[in-house]
């Protein structure tokens, strides 16, 4: 019990859980083993901001899939209740949702995650954890039950980790709409006099752009 609440953190490996899911039973991490994986939890099934959520993630599904992610959701809800807001969700809305829904009725994965936040009910709040191939929380989001997410900025956020990851790039606010260098990428800063004049070197030779040595950016190739 010592571990109630207590949120993993950025760069740690996610908590392991075993689980019933709508597309039946899963070992995390060790089925997602080199995926990407966006695990997000919703305060209820059969409430508006969740099904619109559910919905949104749906029409996003493919591009989380091209980009080799797999969604996971998840409420202290029972399978059966997910079963049938799924049931409902393809019969009113026309929308089949196709990624696992994992039934947390002890809110034993919640706790290990940290998606029960008291002063905001019995309810998971709505948080979602981006996990790369490797089982490493990588980013945590948290909003409150009243505010539904913006799924863009979730698959924003996994094309940058990726890019960044690749490449070895920071990524700029806004990208790749980023007011001061647009979809370019940021070059990590020097550490050293060698490598901040060899940035300059490298600029008046057009092959990058600095606004100084300690703000480089380029174009992703």
């Amino acid at each position: 019990m010592e571990n109630l609440n207590k949120l993993p953190l950025i760069g740690e490996k996610a908590p392991s859980f075993e689980a019933q899911t709508t597309k039946g039973k899963v070992s995390f991490p060790e089925d997602y083993k080199g995926r990407w994986v966006v695990l997000f939890s919703h305060p209820a099934d059969f409430t508006p901001v969740c099904t619109t959520e559910f919905v949104a993630f749906q029409k996003r599904y493919e591009e989380f899939r091209k980009l080799n992610c797999e969604l996971i959701g998840l409420s202290i809800d029972q399978v059966f209740s997910h079963i049938k807001w799924v049931e409902w969700i393809k019969e009113k809305l026309g929308v089949e949702i196709e990624f696992p829904i994992i039934a947390d009725d002890r809110g034993q994965i919640a706790t290990l995650f940290g998606m029960i936040h008291p002063s905001k009910g019995s309810n998971t709040v709505r948080a979602v954890f981006i996990i790369d191939p490797n089982g490493v929380v990588r980013v945590m989001l948290y909003y409150p039950q009243e505010v539904g997410r913006n799924m863009d900025e979730i698959l924003r956020i996994v094309k940058a980790l990726q890019i960044s990851d690749n490449n070895k790039v920071a990524i700029p606010a806004n990208w790749p709409n980023n007011e001061l260098i647009e979809d370019k990428v940021i070059i990590p800063p020097a550490t050293d006099e060698k490598t901040a004049k060899e940035r300059f070197e490298k600029a008046k030779a057009k092959e990058i752009e600095c606004f100084d040595w300690w703000f480089c950016y380029k174009e992703l190739k």
